[in-house]
This record gives C-alpha cells, sequence and structure tokens, in this order.
C-alpha cells in the first residue's frame, strides 16, 4: 500500500523527469499546492532529501553535464546559483570548470567562427558572442590569440 501523500507523489514525478534543486521543486509544488503550507512542502522535501531523491550534487553533475559543451563558467555558475545551488558546493566544482575552460570556449569559437576577425566590428560580435556564452574576457583574449597563433 502506497502511503504517499499526493503532494510526494507529485515531486517524485517532477524528479523523475529530470533532477531538480530543492528551490526548484519547491517552487514547482507551491504553485500547485495552493491548500498545502509550507511547512508540508518543507517536510516532504526533508523526507525527499533523506531518503536519496533529491539531491543538489546530482544537480550539478546534470547542469554541468548538460551546459559544459555550450557555456562557459560564468554563465554555469549563474545557472546553479538561479537554481538555488549552496555556494560552498559550487565553489567546490568551479576550479573542475576552470580547467577545461580554454579548451571549451576554443572548440565553441571554431564551431561558430573558425575564422579570425578582419575588422573591429567582426571581433567585436565574436567577443559579445564568446561573452554571452559565459567566457571572461581573459579567456576570450586567449582562444583568439591562440586561433591568431596557429594560423601563422
Amino acid at each position: 500500500m502506497d502511503t504517499r501523500s499526493p503532494l510526494e507523489i507529485r515531486a517524485l514525478r517532477y524528479l523523475a523527469q529530470r533532477e531538480h534543486s530543492r528551490l526548484e521543486l519547491e517552487q514547482k509544488l507551491s504553485a500547485h499546492a495552493l491548500s498545502s503550507t509550507p511547512e508540508a512542502i518543507s517536510s516532504v522535501l526533508d523526507k525527499l532529501e533523506q531518503n536519496g531523491f533529491l539531491s543538489a550534487e546530482r544537480v550539478v553533475e546534470q547542469v554541468i553535464r548538460t551546459r559544459r559543451p555550450r557555456f562557459g563558467s560564468q554563465r554555469i555558475v549563474y545557472e546553479l546559483k538561479e537554481k538555488g545551488i549552496d555556494e560552498q558546493l559550487i565553489d567546490r566544482i568551479l576550479p573542475t570548470l576552470r580547467e577545461t575552460e580554454l579548451d571549451v570556449a576554443f572548440k565553441i569559437w571554431q564551431k561558430k567562427f573558425g575564422q579570425l576577425p578582419n575588422t573591429r566590428e567582426e571581433r567585436g560580435k565574436q567577443m559579445r558572442f564568446m561573452m554571452s556564452r559565459g567566457f571572461s574576457m581573459e579567456i576570450i583574449q586567449q582562444v583568439l590569440s591562440q586561433a591568431d597563433e596557429e594560423n601563422q
């Protein structure tokens, strides 16, 4: 016999689709459970964490795995903060993200542009694109200089 509350069943349905952070799940549940109290939602989330169904570490792993090929560490960190992930957990994974930053940035630049800019406007366009993907100016400069070295 299933002794789970409707709130817990809904939460498990969400988690079956993809990993959610506690904040995301709380927002989704509170939107659907207008009659439930915040304490009831919190209690369900606590129970899910204790049983291992809700995990911030798995959310971080999923975000990194899906976003890394297309985005820089700044954008990934921003997304994790939006999801309500703890700062300490973000700080722990940041060195790993930064290790591969230049390689990822170069691959993205190569796929999108493939050649060095000829004008200042082109250079600005390439830099703005890379910045929108979450790369720092330092990394962007390194990508362009690495591309320049390979061209010679």
